[in-house]
This record gives C-alpha cells, structure tokens and sequence, in this order.
C-alpha cells in the first residue's frame, strides 16, 4: 500500500514514517510513504504558498494554485499505476472522525493521499476542485495536518497483513470488536506485591479468552458506556450467549455447596 502525504514540512513526515514498525514494514516493502513538497510547486518567485484571507481575519491561507497542481501531479502518477485516481483525505475539523471502522475501510485500499493544511488551512476552491474527503481526528485544534496524517497512516497500517509481527495483534486492539481492550500483564508474576491474575497462569485459553472479553466488557461499561450500549444492541447473541454461561457457572457453583 501506497501513502502519499502532501505537505510544507516533508521532513517532519519522513523522520516520523521511517521508525519503529512503520519504518520496518516500509523496509520490507509492506507499505511505501512518500512525502511530498507542495511548496515545490508554488509558481510564486519568492517561493510562497500562501496569502491573506479575502474579506479579512488573522492569519494566512494556504493558496490553491500549488496544493492543486501538487495534488494533480500526483494524481497523474497513481492513475497511470491502477488506471484510476486515489481517494484524497484532507485533514480538517469539518469531517467525520476518525475511528478503528474508517481504518479498516481505508486499509483497503491501494494508494491514499492524504493532504496537509497549514496556517488558516486551504483555499476552498483547491478542496472543491480536487474533490477532497474531509476526515477529523478530534475536537481541538492543531497548527497543521501533518500529525494527523501521521496517525491515520499508523492505525490504517496496523491493518495491513505482516506489518505487525504478530497477525493476531491488531485483532485485540481496543476498538476492533467494538469493545476496548483488556488488561495485560507480562513477567514478573508478581512485581510491588502485586500479583498477575491466577486464570493467565492456569494454560487454560478458554477460560482466559472468556476471562479477557469479561474485562473487556466491565471496562467498556465503566469508561465507555456509549460504546457499551452499542457493543450490547449489536450483538445479542453474544450477551445472550455470556448470560446463559454465567447462570451455569451459578448453578455449579450452588452444586458444590
């Protein structure tokens, strides 16, 4: 998979791209990232992209001329590749939010370009003429769209095969069944007098599998109730499942009484 960031500073991206498993899986050629100067394609002698806003207001507009002509440059590359363009994803606070969903959505895809924004963001008229996804990452505000950029390219990454070691770590990341993630532990058994949990000890995956989803769910209800709620609503059979499981457990229980 191709990941194409258009933006002022390549430097912070490239630094970011090449470390830690991001790096690696680059190295094994898993993914590919390229990040792209649109300052390079200013037609400004002074090498500016950007302008005071029309109609007033603080602070400096990024202009249409080099996003556009930057973004059809690349454009012009992947359509030669697949025959078609890539889906362009504009880092703003207009868009949806980013979730563990939209990153599976996009990890399927075979190129992305995700663009950049800096200053007082981009000339409406480059958005609207490139056709732009708009994509958020949160309600607070940052001094462009490059971090996150960064992030999407990590959580959209995880998704794809052998970019983690282990295939089976992303499929218990918080979010991927609608639940957040279980506690974990790793050796010492016990560490400050405080012991490991005796069930991840027993070798008994079936009771630790049905141990962690339990956590899951208790953790999930106490700090995320919506995602609780909705994990319930979309999954009876599960919670009916888990409820014929518990009353069994209690009639054993009251057997061996």
């Amino acid at each position: 998979m191709r990941f194409h960031v258009l933006t002022l500073f390549p430097g912070m991206v490239e630094a970011a791209l090449g470390e830690s498993i991001l790096g690696r899986a680059s190295q094994k050629g898993l993914v590919e990232f390229s990040a792209v100067d649109i300052r390079s394609y200013t037609e400004n002698r002074h090498n500016r992209v950007d302008d005071y806003t029309y109609g007033g207001g603080a602070g400096m507009l990024m202009q249409a001329q080099p996003v556009f002509d930057c973004c059809s440059d690349v454009q012009a590359q992947i359509t030669e590749r697949l025959g078609r363009p890539a889906r362009v994803l504009y880092m703003s606070p207009l868009g949806p939010v980013f979730d563990q969903q939209m990153a599976k959505e996009l990890a399927q895809e075979e190129e992305l370009i995700l663009l950049c924004g800096h200053y007082e963001g981009i000339d409406a008229r480059a958005l609207e003429e490139i056709g732009v996804e708009e994509v958020s990452i949160g309600d607070f505000v940052l001094t462009g769209g490059e971090l996150p950029a960064l992030m999407i390219i990590d959580a959209v990454s995880r998704m794809i095969p052998g970019v983690l070691g282990n295939t089976d770590s992303a499929d218990t990341d918080s979010f991927m069944n609608g639940l957040l993630e279980y506690p974990q532990y790793s050796r010492p058994a016990v560490w400050h007098g405080k012991e490991v949990p005796p069930v991840l000890l027993s070798g008994d995956h079936a009771r630790v599998d049905e141990w962690r989803f339990e956590q899951s769910l208790a953790i999930t209800k106490e700090r995320r109730p919506d995602l609780y709620e909705k994990f319930v609503q979309d999954n009876p059979e599960i919670m009916e499942e888990r409820r014929r499981r518990i009353e069994r457990a209690k009639r054993l229980e009251e057997r061996r009484r």
